[in-house]
């Protein structure tokens, strides 16, 4: 059913959301660009309001405009799907090396991976027997600078992006431990090149402590980070040669054949 020209601008967030995914899901039906008529057609959206909401998608680089009037789906779709693949494929490399670490040390083990200023925690092997009272949930954020893997990221970068990073967010603190002057962070960073290993010592939280060692993709790049979480007084140095161990077996997995620095 045609909806009236007259339709007012405040429409609800979930109707304007669902009128998004049925243009998005009709502009995938075809291989070729659409015109605003057909577009209107198969959705049955009124060619006003399927006009407004393709030039929003349009503005996200969702949708394309090869020509005036036709539509076809944009660049950032690929580049989203393109995430989405290797967090699955990272994911899927990395459950059973996974588990098998944390079944050896018996404390949580994260993977995460970079998303902008921050870290997204997207999988962890932990058992309640481990006596870790804070953990993440998956999907949770943190700030690079003060967690372990961040520091593995920032470290991935040149000094030009790091000072970029540290301007832009200011460094906050989370704990008295964290590292909120770039001097400090950039000798953090300096050992992290060198040794292949970062740490977090409580400087997300007080009485946790991280070590993180990298997940490299078959170019070399770093793509994702696995870390120890344990309370502050049981992190064991023991541990960190199995880590690494394990972040080279998911890296080779992955396609990736090169050595990543070794230390402790």
């Amino acid at each position: 059913m045609r909806k009236s020209s007259h339709e007012p601008r405040t429409t609800p967030t979930i109707q304007v959301l669902e009128r998004m995914f049925t243009l998005i899901d009709a502009l995938a039906s075809r291989e070729e660009a659409m015109s605003l008529k057909e577009l209107s057609e198969v959705s049955g959206l009124h060619p006003s309001t399927a006009h407004r909401i393709l030039n929003d998608l349009a503005a996200g680089r969702f949708v394309d405009r090869p020509e005036a009037g036709s539509y076809r789906l944009g660049l950032r779709l690929l580049e989203l799907g393109n995430l989405v693949k290797a967090r699955l494929s990272v994911r899927d490399a990395a459950m059973e090396p996974m588990r098998e670490l944390h079944r050896l040390i018996q404390q949580p083990v994260n993977l995460s991976v970079r998303q902008g200023d921050e870290i997204v925690y997207i999988e962890r092997a932990f058992s309640e027997r481990s006596g870790m009272q804070v953990v993440r949930a998956i999907g949770g954020r943190a700030p690079l600078h003060l967690t372990s893997v961040g520091k593995l990221f920032l470290a991935a970068d040149d000094l030009s992006r790091v000072r970029s990073y540290a301007a832009r967010t200011g460094l906050p603190g989370h704990t008295r431990n964290s590292l909120t002057q770039l001097p400090q962070l950039e000798r953090e960073l300096l050992a992290a090149r060198q040794t292949g290993l970062a740490r977090d010592n409580e400087e997300l939280e007080l009485g946790v402590r991280c070590v993180a060692a990298g997940i490299y993709d078959d170019q070399g790049k770093l793509i994702a980070g696995l870390s120890i979480s344990a309370p502050a007084d049981r992190l064991d140095e023991g541990w960190v040669a199995k880590l690494q161990a394990t972040a080279q077996q998911i890296s080779t997995s992955l396609g990736n054949h090169h050595m990543a620095p070794q230390g402790a």
